[in-house]
């Protein structure tokens, strides 16, 4: 068995790439850990590659804890101190600061898009995995990949038996991601890993993923895209709502909106999602935004009023959902009528079923319990030397780069506390 390590790292994706470079990194009292980075893709980074359109969206403007999602941290907390939840910690000990530091010393050139995203100036994802992998062989650490992890033990040391050889280390990082998009090879294991060593898992479900209806009730407006707003609810108690950008699909709906409330969708029984094409219009003053618009249009059919501010084909939809004529003319409306268009176009309940499944997700919901994870290190409270980092966590955020932030902070708290760990066992 090769013992000659100090830190060894399971899964070589943004998260296990941060840990091994920042472990190789540590040095305590002038030594510097001897870290091997494990996978068991022959071709790792499919997750940067394949994000952000293969832009790779690394990091976002607006990075809070507020914009993350977990299932155990500690109740409460997270709206009245969100600097002080688990992620909030994490996040401070390696900021979006020390990101854009971090890939500006690597040569990557970030820059900020309109929409608070950094993407490369390259505008390839290819750029950021090329920086990350030079960053490793510059560290020290040594990567193998077609390395398959089968078993882990621990007796003295961590025990790693591969589908190539078997290694041990006083410190290990798991870093295997979670269940979304399993042909980059995230399969679950990490789980199975932590379970092993007495570690709860939050149960997990797709995050960031299309939603889909059976059947697909809107089909006939597929590609139209708008700004709107969802709302979550379970009967009248509204969950959750998102504004931003809407896409209506030819199985469901999709965009930066409906995938951000997918995760929550798929892990709220009884929920429904209800579509506002107004967002802008508040609802204290639906009612004079309606007179003014029936006031200035009374002579317009309902369709060609609706067409005014949304593509006619959503005109129609709306008609259509409301039960009334489309082209009846604006001010013949009946108040019944009236009343069945406003909720259409502000409340209307989305025929949703389920979300796309793992493979279209972007994220997974759920993980290793956070509570069992010790903030300031990464590493677990259950068995000292094992550490976290990144999507096996039950840590999920946002689109647009959160879960990238995720990752590489974590990475880089499990990495230096795990080298610390191990330096100072030896």
């Amino acid at each position: 068995m090769n013992s000659d390590w100090d830190v060894i790292v399971v899964g070589a994706g943004a998260a296990g790439l941060m840990a091994a470079i920042f472990a190789a990194r540590q040095a305590v009292d002038g030594q510097f850990s001897r870290v091997l980075l494990l996978d068991g893709q022959t071709k790792i980074g499919a997750k940067i590659l394949v994000a952000g359109g293969g832009r790779c969206n690394v990091t976002n403007e607006f990075v809070a804890a507020t914009r993350f999602h977990n299932e155990s941290d500690e109740a409460g907390t997270a709206q009245k101190h969100p600097h002080k939840t688990f992620v909030g910690r994490v996040l401070r000990a390696f900021s979006v600061e020390a990101t854009h530091r971090f890939f500006s010393d690597a040569g990557v050139e970030l820059k900020l898009e309109e929409t608070g995203k950094y993407f490369p100036v390259s505008n390839s994802a290819r750029t950021v995995l090329s920086a990350l992998l030079e960053e490793v062989e510059n560290s020290g650490a040594v990567l193998k990949t077609d390395c398959r992890v089968t078993g882990i033990r621990h007796e003295k040391n961590w025990q790693i038996h591969t589908s190539q050889d078997a290694f041990s280390a006083p410190a290990l990082i798991i870093c295997t991601g979670g269940l979304a998009l399993p042909k980059s090879g995230s399969d679950g294991a990490g789980y199975q890993f932590a379970r092993q060593f007495g570690h709860a898992i939050v149960a997990t479900t797709p995050a960031l993923s299309p939603l889909l209806a059976h059947p697909p009730r809107h089909a006939d407006l597929s590609g139209i895209t708008l700004h709107a707003r969802l709302t979550l609810r379970v009967e009248k108690q509204s969950l959750t709502r998102y504004d931003g950008s809407f896409l209506f699909t030819h199985v469901g709906y999709s965009g930066p909106l409906a995938l951000n409330i997918s995760r929550h969708f798929a892990r709220t029984k009884k929920a429904k999602i209800y579509l506002n094409l107004l967002p802008e219009v508040e609802e204290n003053v639906n009612s004079r935004w309606w007179h003014e618009l029936v006031n200035g249009n009374a002579k317009k059919t309902l369709v060609r009023a609706l067409a005014m501010f949304l593509p006619e084909r959503v005109a129609v939809m709306i008609a259509r959902e409301a039960q009334v004529d489309g082209q009846k003319p604006l001010g013949k409306l009946s108040g019944e009528e009236a009343r069945r268009v406003q909720n259409a176009l502000c409340d209307l309940p989305l025929p949703v079923s389920d979300v796309a499944p793992y493979y279209k997700a972007e994220a997974t919901a759920g993980g290793v319990a956070l509570n069992e994870i010790e903030p300031a290190t990464m590493m677990s409270k259950l068995q000292p030397g094992l550490f976290f980092a990144g999507e096996v966590c039950d840590v999920d955020g946002w689109l647009g780069g959160y879960n990238f932030q995720w990752a590489w902070s974590s990475g880089a708290v499990a990495g230096r506390s795990a080298a610390r760990f191990a330096l100072r066992s030896s």
